[in-house]
């Protein structure tokens, strides 16, 4: 007589175990077996759905759209004591002594961020106000951390560190790999990058200028006139390099589109039809030039301005390499304005005297702006 299996036998076993039990109790086992069932299928469709939502693979073919994303996010520190002069000390031991709030400040700046994009948050992230190298990082690891299943995490980060007045920076945080980081002018906090994709490439200026408070006099050789300069400069000799350049300028100007330093001395314009190859002086078209700041506001000061802008070269225009797609430039408030106001007004998060409760997320608004990749 030939042995039985000793796994059928052993499921035999099991059954007539299972039949003897109560009627009640065979019932709570299935249906127990039922919703387990039910939980694993529903898991599995949820997380095929999030791998749907993906924005993108940065190494598959084809042509892309790429989210860029500008955000001045008011005093971001780190978790290190690096004994900063005044007033950047008060951040660097508050954020240091109180994890909790610095925990809050992160978890506010990568929600919204996350936020965009249907949810999977921009493809490239130019930050200001960022105080080190480390904070660039640990934002990067909050963004990825708050990913859906299947969404593109960040892999590069750029930044120069900079003790120019307070020791704050622009930062790029990119799903696309970075190089050739390096800073413009002396002691100016101007970030100058490269973001390669589709082996075409976009060389990217982030840079966070003086305020009016502080800029004394006009002279048009410092303060916001010397950023305009510097910035300029540069752009000038890469289009005269390559006529065709896709270069993009971005960054808290601290001053409007229509203002001196950005109109004048920067050479941004509103009129896209100015802004073309071979324009003598080379232009910038503003993506923000002429708009409401009723409407496209991304500070307050006696009321809404335009601070925060995105100027582009010819090069951005075409449909060869990189290319912005018109139309396509936000300023998203959607929760970033404290609940019950009436004004245009960013949510700010403070500093230690501020009560708890009323901590939002930056003074300022973001800017985003959509871009296409050629394949």
């Amino acid at each position: 007589m030939a042995r039985k299996d000793p796994s059928v036998k052993a499921l035999e076993q099991l059954i007539t175990a299972f039949m003897r039990l109560p009627f009640r109790m065979r019932l709570v086992l299935v249906s127990v077996l039922l919703v387990l069932g039910l939980g694993i299928l529903l898991t599995y469709w949820i997380r095929s759905r999030h791998h749907e939502r993906a924005s993108f693979t940065p190494d598959s073919a084809g042509p892309k759209t790429v989210l860029l994303c500008h955000w001045n996010l008011e005093n971001l520190f780190d978790d290190r004591d690096d004994r900063r002069r005044q007033p950047d000390e008060d951040y660097d031991r508050w954020f240091v002594n109180d994890p909790e709030t610095r925990t809050w400040k992160y978890n506010r700046i990568s929600d919204a961020l996350v936020a965009l994009n249907g949810g999977n948050g921009p493809d490239l992230v130019i930050g200001n106000e960022v105080e080190s190298y480390r904070a660039a990082e640990l934002l990067r690891d909050y963004l990825n951390a708050k990913l859906p299943a299947g969404g593109t995490p960040y892999g590069h980060v750029a930044m120069k560190e900079l003790d120019a007045g307070r020791h704050i920076a622009p930062c790029v945080i990119s799903r696309y790999p970075l190089s050739g980081a390096k800073l413009l002018g002396r002691r100016q906090r101007i970030l100058e990058v490269h973001v390669t994709a589709n082996g075409h490439d976009l060389c990217l200026i982030a840079s966070h200028w003086t305020s009016k408070l502080s800029d004394q006099g006009n002279d048009e050789t410092r303060g916001r006139f010397g950023y305009a300069n510097v910035i300029y400069e540069e752009y000038r000799d890469a289009i005269r390099a390559q006529p065709g350049v896709d270069l993009l300028v971005c960054g808290d100007f601290n001053d409007s589109p229509e203002s001196d330093p950005v109109a004048g001395h920067l050479h941004v314009s509103g009129n896209i039809n100015s802004v073309t190859p071979g324009a003598d002086p080379p232009r910038l078209f503003g993506l923000l030039s002429g708009k409401s700041p009723s409407v496209f506001g991304t500070h307050y000061f006696n009321g809404p301005v335009i601070y925060d802008q995105i100027a582009i070269s010819p090069g951005l225009l075409d449909s060869i390499g990189w290319q912005y797609l018109a139309e396509s430039v936000q300023v998203p408030t959607s929760g970033l304005i404290r609940s019950g106001s009436t004004t245009r007004r960013p949510w700010r998060f403070g500093s230690k005297s501020d009560p708890a409760i009323n901590r939002g997320f930056s003074d300022h608004f973001p800017v985003i702006a959509m871009l296409k990749v050629a394949e």
